[in-house]
Order: C-alpha cells, then structure tokens, then sequence
C-alpha cells in the first residue's frame, strides 16, 4: 500500500469539505434570494431568529435552521443572539447592482447541477447539448450571473477604453450586440447613448422574447431584437459589433469573425468580452479558472459541440488562441483594451 503524507491527506479533505460546505449552499442561497431573506435582514437590521421569522413572514423554524447555516458559512453575522448582515456581506448578496452581487453565480451552479446529465451522456458519445436544451433555466442564470459586471463597467470603462467609440455612440451610431441573450448589455448600450440605434442578435428564439420584453418595459425606442446567428445576421455598416461572453460558445467563432468583419463599416469597431484567463493552464490554476473550467464543461463545450464546427474554444482559451480567432476574419488590429478580475475585453479593428 502506498504510504499516505497525512498533511497533504489533511489538507486535501479540508479543501474538500469546504466544497461541499459550499456546495450544499446553493439551495440555501436561492432560497434565500427567493424569499427576499438576505432584503428583509438587511432592511431591519440586528434581530433574533423569531423577530426575522416575522418579518419575513416565514416558519420560525425554518428560519433558525437556514440562519445557523448562513452563519456557519460566513455569509451572515450572529452576535449576542442577534443575526445581521455586515456591509460586505449585503454587498455580496443584498444589492442587486452591487459589482460583486454573486446570486446569478447560485443560480448556474443549480443550473449545471442540474444539467448532469445530460453533459454526463455526451462524455461518452462527444456530442453536444444545445444551449436550449440545457436543463432548467441556464439561459436565465447566466444572464443574472453576467448583469453585476456590465452594470457597473460596460458604459463606465469598457466602451471608454475604445478608440473614438464613445464619442461615434453619443453622435448616433449603429450598433449589434452579437450573441446579446437576454440583451442586458444591449439595453444598457441604448440607454446611455438614445442618439445610438442598436440591434441585438441571438440564435436561442426564447432569448430574444425575454430582450423583447424588457426592452418594452423599459420603453426604449432605439433597440430592437432579431433571431440570428453570429456567422449569418442580417444587417451591415454597424459603427460598433459586440459580443459579450460569448465568442468562445459557438460553434464557429471564426466563421462569425468572418461575418462580424464583413458586417462593419471600414472604420467600425468589434468589442469582444471574454472570461479572464491566461494562455495555460498553469495560468489558470486560480480560484477564476476554476469557476471557468467547471462552467465551461457543464455548458461552453457542450453548446459549441452541439453547433456546426463545434471548435469548442472553452471558456479558458485565453487571449492568444482568442485573438488568432478575431485576426481570422479580418480583422489586422487586436489589443486587449480593459479588464476585470472576471473579464477580458477586446478592441479589434
């Protein structure tokens, strides 16, 4: 028998019984964010579990048994028999426009739990599982996990870090927010520059319904949202092309770049937001490439494979195999403009 380290083996299961602490959190977080606990805690302040309970409106009971594990696992403050939240941990989970709100996170690790499997049968058959096949609502999570990014840097520093960009959207420029799901990014684009016209494409019909109704609650009247696929939208002379989080999901990036390059003016922009990664994997070895990895096994691969091509890019292909993708359609000018802990974004031209 192999001679065990005993330190290592120690390490190793505290690293694995944090994860699963971790783990068996996600329920207790989305429940939590459902029934708008980590809101009403934040709203009345230090209170014992029956004084939460009731302003909650919840079972008392319950109530203590989800605090003690928020407690346990950090996430909630319990003092002199009184639970609250610190500003840091409301910032995390109590304000919905706060950069580092993680609740869309919970949501698609519920979301690939879920998917299990069916990413589990494709291992075997190296098939794909299309984006609208994917279990629950993927489409939905994702797009919660990326909004706290774009809300806070989109408008703020990404499209500033671009060559002339800004002052071309406050004129009025045409724009295409490729791959635009749920169209977050596309609405925010519209409602900081109402000279701008701008149109969201993307392949998944029930995405786009979703974009078409909150652009109408948001009464705007300069965007629009059309099914179509990166390599084959209609329209062209856009000013500026986006893709956000989503160049390393389809099938063939390098027909789209093909198509993207085509579809702009000769003076036009194309900004691509990746996930933060470096060009190894001993690069990405970090907390964010583990996220990343994990995400891209459950539902990157899978809904490229799934696509014509399928060159499954992964979400960790890093900048140089993603900017030889870019330079493939045409484009001669690539640099990485701006950057988060969690994103890389792109200025090709």
């Amino acid at each position: 028998m192999t001679e065990l380290n005993e330190t290592a083996l120690s390490e190793l299961v505290g690293r694995v019984l944090g994860d699963l602490g971790g783990a068996v959190s996600v329920p207790l977080v989305r429940i939590g964010d459902a029934l708008d606990l980590y809101k009403t805690l934040k709203e009345i302040g230090p209170s014992t579990a029956d004084e939460f309970a009731d302003a909650a409106g919840c079972s008392p009971r319950y109530v203590r048994e989800w605090l003690a594990a928020q407690t346990a696992s950090g996430y909630l403050r319990y003092e002199d028999g009184r639970f609250s939240l610190t500003p840091e941990q409301a910032f995390v989970f109590a304000e919905p426009d706060s950069p580092v709100n993680l609740i869309g996170a919970f949501d698609t690790a519920a979301a690939m739990a879920e998917n299990q499997p069916k990413v589990q049968a494709a291992f075997k058959t190296g098939r794909g599982v299309a984006w609208g096949d994917q279990a629950g609502c993927m489409f939905c999570a994702v797009a919660r996990l990326f909004r706290p990014g774009y809300v806070n840097a989109l408008v703020q520093d990404w499209l500033p870090a671009l060559d002339g960009v800004v002052d071309k959207l406050k004129a009025g420029a045409s724009v295409a927010d490729v791959g635009c799901g749920h169209g977050l990014s596309t609405i925010l684009m519209a409602q900081a520059f109402p000279h701008s016209r701008f149109t969201g494409y993307d392949f998944h019909p029930d995405s786009i319904a979703a974009a078409t109704a909150h652009a109408r609650s948001h009464d705007l009247a300069n965007v629009r949202f059309e099914v179509g696929r990166a390599q084959d939208f209609d329209g062209r002379d856009f000013d500026l092309i986006t893709c956000f989080d989503c160049l390393h999901d389809m099938g063939d990036p390098k027909a789209a770049a093909t198509h993207i390059r085509q579809a702009l003016k000769h003076d036009g922009t194309w900004m691509v937001v990746e996930p933060m990664a470096g060009d190894k994997l001993e690069d990405n070895i970090n907390p964010v490439g583990r996220l990343y990895y994990s995400a891209s096994t459950m539902i990157c691969v899978p809904t490229s494979l799934a696509q014509e091509t399928g060159l499954a890019l992964g979400a960790q292909a890093g900048e140089k195999r993603l900017a030889e993708v870019i330079r493939s359609g045409g484009f001669t000018c690539v640099r990485r403009a701006a950057e988060t802990p969690l994103n890389m974004v792109f200025e090709a031209t």
